[in-house]
């Protein structure tokens, strides 16, 4: 701030350090200042000199390029009126230029990549690189981290498809424990239901669920869930289907853990006489076929163009190339009308659900004379796991294909199905299934990839009777952004997918919807250190 005093004595100005502005004029008509002039004008400095001193400090430390201030106003749009640019923005541009010159150069062979930024900053320093060379070698530097990420990306794939296709230690160790109880236990050997309840097996006024799998903790997950969910537990059956080696382990299990008043039911698949190589001929074709022994069992990673293929589709083909897929606990629910001859009306659940709902008004649906009851998988608030169309599961290149199905056609979904086994005696699904098996067989399984619901997609076709998506919720497998309170009123949460929720890949905060029904007090689940 500046006092000038003219020499006349006719004027007194205030003006900023700068000059830019003149605060304040003070004119005087007279060389003589009378003494009220001269007290008013003190009184004015007074009163104006604080807020000089304000503006003066705000000024100095707004600087120059940062400054809000009427003073400042000048330098901020002076440049501009001038036709002056920014020397950043200048920068800015050159940059750009060069940067788009460099993206169509060729990257010489054995150029030496700093491994991080710092280094970049040192190399430049050291070598004093120029524009042109910074811009190429961080080029150089992005498109290495890419297909660094890019190979870490299938490397995680491919592990967390050996993960879910192994069976973990506790499983494993439950399996052997109880299979070596049922040998030396009778109470592990009692007869599975009681002899008075057997008629029950065959009573159509109870509620029949069956069961396919060779997951005793899972499946006992399932029963669990279902009971305790049940408004009618005493009306409930459940027919549990699993294979030789585990048929022992399942039965100990249920024999020792009573689900009263549901009935158990547990049957190894040699136990049922209908299972021949003839009334099954799937079991003939997977024994003898050996390209689908070498597409599920061989080399996921040999053949495959990595470079032109996409995390999520190799994601997807590994998770179609699941050994499960061939086994015959998998196929088994195309043969339930023949398995249980005298039920009339069954549900199937997947060994890989959760029951949170009473699903006793599921036999109160009228299915309309079709066959199969089941959620559609083509609309949904989840446009990640509800988005399956025929498209997704077949190869419309294959002339068959093309000629029988359409690519829009909404696609439905496996793990909780309502069969009305009357309706399902009366059509050829089982004779049209595995017609398209053999056709798929002999294509070299280029019709279709995975697993056995594109066959029953066809073979159902004009079957199914569509029910509300709230009975089956699908995705807790391969899907962590699935909303939490959508999950909580489901009544069926499916967790299809690699990441079962038994498994270490499984997603942290969906787990505790299956664990909440693992008995963590049972002595073998605590002896086989099967943690909550």
């Amino acid at each position: 701030m500046q006092l000038h005093i003219s020499p006349s004595m006719r004027s007194i100005t205030i003006s900023s350090s700068n000059e830019f502005i003149d605060l304040m004029k003070i004119k005087v008509a007279a060389r003589h200042i009378s003494y009220r002039t001269l007290f008013h004008t003190i009184l004015i400095l007074a009163f104006l000199l604080p807020f000089v001193f304000i503006l003066t400090a705000v000024v100095t430390l707004e600087g120059v390029n940062k400054c809000s201030s009427i003073d400042c106003l000048g330098r901020r749009i002076g440049p501009r009126l001038l036709g002056r640019v920014d020397d950043s923005e200048r920068l800015a541009r050159d940059f750009y230029k060069i940067l788009n010159e460099v993206s169509t150069q060729v990257i010489p062979d054995g150029l030496k990549l700093p491994n991080s930024f710092s280094q970049l900053v040192s190399d430049m320093k050291n070598n004093h690189y120029d524009a042109k060379t910074f811009a190429l070698v961080l080029r150089a530097m992005m498109e290495k981290f890419e297909r660094d990420m890019r190979e870490l990306k299938f490397a995680e794939l491919m592990n967390k498809h050996f993960a879910a296709s192994s069976i973990p230690k506790g499983i494993h160790c439950l399996s052997l424990r109880l299979t070596d109880e049922y040998s030396s236990n009778a109470h592990a050997r009692r007869q599975l239901p009681s002899p008075e309840f057997l008629p029950v097996l065959s009573d159509n006024t109870h509620h029949h669920f069956i069961l396919s799998t060779d997951n005793i903790l899972a499946a006992s997950v399932v029963v669990s869930s279902t009971v305790q969910s049940s408004s009618k537990p005493e009306k409930i059956v459940f027919h549990i289907i699993t294979d030789k080696k585990t048929y022992a382990g399942m039965h100990s299990w249920f024999a020792l853990n009573s689900v009263a008043p549901a009935i158990v039911e547990v049957k190894g698949v040699h136990q049922f006489d209908w299972l021949t190589r003839e009334n099954v001929p799937v079991l003939e074709a997977v024994e003898s076929h050996n390209g689908v022994r070498n597409y599920y069992h061989g080399n996921h990673v040999a053949g495959a163009n990595l470079a032109e293929t996409t995390p999520r589709t190799f994601a997807s083909k590994l998770q179609s190339r699941s050994p499960k897929y061939i086994s015959l606990l998998n196929h088994l629910r195309i043969y339930i009308p023949e398995l249980f001859p005298n039920l009339d009306k069954v549900v199937f659940l997947d060994d890989d659900i959760v029951v949170q709902g009473d699903l006793s008004p599921l036999w109160d649906i009228d299915l309309g004379g079709k066959v199969n009851g089941a959620v559609e998988t083509c609309r949904g608030e989840d446009e990640w796991v509800m988005s399956k169309r025929l498209r997704n599961y077949f190869n419309f290149s294959h002339p068959l294909i093309a000629k029988h199905l359409d690519p829009e056609e909404c696609a439905w979904a496996y793990g909780m199905n309502v069969f009305d086994l009357q309706a399902w005696r009366k059509t050829n699904i089982r004779e049209t299934y595995h017609s398209w098996l053999r056709e798929n067989l002999k294509s070299n399984l280029t019709m279709w990839k995975l697993g056995t619901l594109p066959p029953a997609l066809i073979a159902f076709k004009g079957h199914v009777h569509i029910i509300d998506s709230s009975w089956h919720m699908l995705g807790l497998g391969y899907q962590n952004m699935t909303n939490i309170g959508n999950v909580k009123k489901a009544a069926v949460i499916h967790y299809n997918g690699q990441s079962k929720p038994w498994l270490e890949i499984g997603f942290e905060h969906l787990r505790p919807f299956w664990t909440k029904y693992v008995n963590y007090s049972n002595d073998f689940i605590k002896n086989c250190h099967i943690l909550e």
